[in-house]
């Protein structure tokens, strides 16, 4: 997948949860950043190109988010410590899981409180 594709599909994931509404777009160390507009409704995704072609979503290390994407998700995507999911260049991601761990991002603080959100 390639940015672009990545951040339609963060739109379309965050149109698609309920609770997220609109997204407020940001650079955060140089990547561009996703977030809730609302506060206190989820954690930031990022996207962070590499240069052989790979693509990290990036989320924040002191969330379980990517702990949890592991357990759901421990064969459909590849991962990089508690920090990113990793699009390898030329293959196609399971779209399910990825949008799954993006409504998931999207929704943490909600979910923390026991409030909605995907599960």
């Amino acid at each position: 997948m390639t940015p672009e594709e990545v951040k339609e599909l963060i739109y379309e994931v965050a149109e698609l949860t309920p609770g997220v509404g609109r997204l407020e777009e940001s650079l955060k160390w140089g990547e561009q950043s996703f977030a809730p507009a609302r506060r206190n409704i989820g954690s930031s995704v990022r996207i962070a190109p590499r240069q052989n072609g790979e693509v990290a979503l990036m989320f924040i290390c002191h969330t379980n988010l990517v702990e949890q994407f592991r357990t759901l998700y421990p064969d459909a995507l590849t991962y990089e410590d508690n920090r990113a999911i990793v699009l390898e260049a030329g293959r196609q991601p399971d779209l399910e899981a990825l949008s799954h761990c993006i409504g998931l991002a999207l929704t943490y603080k909600l979910r923390k409180r026991g409030k909605s959100g995907p599960v």
